[in-house]
C-alpha cells in the first residue's frame, strides 16, 4: 500500500524532502504547496501559500493525504501543526508553542539557562539605549540577534562596538525585521556544525552531521545569509563530540520541552559551535536546515516515509547512511542577501554531474528563470570531501557560466579538504 504525502514549502530544503520521498516504496502521490520549477517535475504542485493554513488543511483532507511534512518556519510559528492535529490530520512538525524555540531567541535562551544547556552568555533588550550601554561595556566582538523570524538574516556577528551599534539601530530603531527585541550574546570562537535530530517528546533520533557556511563570500566574509553551501559528514566532528552534543544538548533540550509542557515533535535543528573543544549552542531551529538538508537527506538509505512514521509513533529504529561525502554549493542572485533581480534566465543544469536542487526558481513560459535570492544548489558526492568538492565546483561553474546574474562561494569545504592531504 502506498500513501499520499503533502510537503509544504518552495525551496531547496523542500526539493530535497520531495527527492527523498520519491525514493520511498511507501509513497504514492507527492503534493507540494506551492513548490518551485524543480519540485514541480517530481511532485504535483498545489498553488496554496504556506501561510494559508485552513486551505492547506482542507486540501490535505480532500486529497487523502496521509502525512504532511512542513519545510519552512513561518507556518510552524503560525500554528499549522495545531490546526492539522485539531482536524485529525497527521503532520510532521512542532506545535506553535514548541516552535518558539526558533521563533523566539529569548525563549530558547531562557530555556537553556533553566536547564544548564551549554550556550553563550546573553541578555535580552527591547530598549536601544540600554542595549547599547550593555554592548559598549563589553568586549569589542559580540553577537546581535533579532528575537524573531528573519529568514536566517537576523544575526550580526559584530567585530566592533560600531558594528554592534549599527545592528542595534537596525533592529530596535529602524525595525528592519519588524518591531521586537534583541538578544545580545558573547562571541564564541570555533568551528560550527549543524546537528539535526528527529524528535517526539523526549525521544531523539539523530541525523547525520553537516556543516553550513553562512557568510555570503569566500573566506567567511560579507553579510550573513540563509546559507551558501554545506557538506556532510564533517571530519572534525568525531563520534565522541557527536555523542557529547547529543548527551549535553539535544537530549536535555527535548526532555526540558516535554517536562515544561511544550513537547517537541519534528526536526530539532541544533546550530552548534565547538568552543575550546566543547559543543555549545548558537541557535535552535524548529525544522530541517537549508542548505544542510540538501546534503544530509541524499545520504539517507532508509525509507524516509517509514522514518517519519516511526518518529510520530514513538518507535525505536536505526537510520542507515551512505558512507559517501556529499557537498553542495548554492548559486545566489547578485546582490543577495540585499536587493537582487528576479526573472533572470538560468541554464547549464543539463551539464551537471550531480544533483541540482531548486531553491528559488519558476518557469516563464518554457524558460527556467530565477525567483529568489538563493536560486539553485548543486550537490555532488565523493569518497572524500575533496572529491565531492571538486565535482561540485565544476557543476557550479557550468551553471553560472550558462546563467545570468549568479554568484557562488568557491571555498565551501576548502579548509577541511586541505586537512585530508
Amino acid at each position: 500500500m502506498t500513501y499520499n504525502v503533502l510537503v509544504i514549502g518552495s525551496g531547496g530544503r523542500e526539493h530535497a524532502i520531495v527527492d527523498a520521498l520519491k525514493r520511498s516504496e511507501s509513497v504514492g502521490r507527492i503534493y507540494c504547496a506551492p513548490g518551485n520549477a524543480g519540485i514541480d517535475t517530481a511532485a504535483t504542485p498545489v498553488s496554496i501559500p504556506v501561510t494559508d493554513i485552513n486551505d492547506l488543511a482542507r486540501f490535505a483532507t480532500d486529497a487523502s493525504v496521509s502525512l504532511t511534512v512542513v519545510g519552512p518556519e513561518v507556518p510552524l510559528a503560525a500554528g499549522i501543526v495545531d490546526e492539522f492535529r485539531k482536524r485529525g490530520l497527521r503532520i510532521f512538525g512542532p506545535t506553535k508553542a514548541a516552535a518558539q524555540i526558533e521563533s523566539s531567541k529569548a525563549f530558547a535562551k531562557e530555556l537553556m539557562a533553566r536547564h544548564n544547556i551549554p550556550t553563550a552568555a546573553s541578555r535580552t533588550f527591547d530598549d536601544f539605549d540600554e542595549a547599547l550601554k550593555y554592548v559598549l561595556a563589553g568586549p569589542e566582538r559580540s553577537v546581535i540577534k533579532y528575537d524573531g523570524l528573519a529568514a536566517g538574516k537576523g544575526v550580526v556577528v559584530a567585530q566592533s562596538h560600531e558594528e554592534a551599534e549599527a545592528a542595534l539601530r537596525n533592529m530596535l530603531l529602524d525595525d528592519e525585521f519588524g518591531k521586537g527585541r534583541v538578544v545580545v550574546e558573547e562571541f564564541l570562537d570555533g568551528p560550527e556544525f549543524s546537528f539535526m535530530c528527529l524528535v517526539n517528546g523526549p525521544k531523539v533520533y539523530p541525523l547525520a552531521i553537516a556543516r553550513d557556511h553562512k557568510r555570503a563570500f569566500d573566506n567567511d566574509r560579507g553579510p550573513n545569509t540563509g546559507g551558501m553551501g554545506a557538506y556532510s559528514p564533517v571530519p572534525f566532528v568525531t563520534d565522541e563530540i557527536r555523542q557529547t552534543a547529543l548527551d549535553t544538548i539535544m537530549l536535555p533540550v527535548a526532555k526540558a520541552m516535554a517536562d515544561e509542557g511544550n513537547p517537541f515533535t519534528g526536526v530539532l535543528y541544533g546550530g552548534l559551535i565547538l568552543n575550546n573543544g566543547v559543543p555549545k549552542v548558537i541557535e535552535f531551529n524548529a525544522r530541517f536546515g537549508d542548505p544542510e538538508t540538501e546534503v544530509v537527506l541524499p545520504r539517507m538509505q532508509s525509507d524516509i516515509y517509514k522514518v517519519f512514521e516511526a518518529v510520530l509513533d514513538g518507535k525505536d529504529f536505526d537510520i542507515e547512511w551512505s558512507p559517501e561525502t556529499r557537498l553542495g554549493i548554492v548559486l545566489a542572485a547578485d546582490g543577495y542577501p540585499g536587493s537582487y533581480p528576479k526573472g533572470l534566465p538560468l541554464g547549464g543544469l543539463e551539464q551537471t554531474e550531480g544533483k541540482v536542487f531548486h531553491m528559488g526558481t519558476r518557469m516563464d513560459g518554457d524558460r527556467l528563470v530565477s525567483a529568489g535570492g538563493r536560486v539553485l544548489m548543486v550537490t555532488d558526492s565523493g569518497a572524500t570531501l575533496s572529491e565531492a568538492r571538486a565535482k561540485a565546483l565544476k557543476d557550479a561553474k557550468a551553471v553560472a557560466e550558462n546563467s545570468q546574474g549568479l554568484f557562488y562561494r568557491s571555498d565551501i569545504g576548502a579548509a577541511e579538504s586541505r586537512n585530508e592531504l
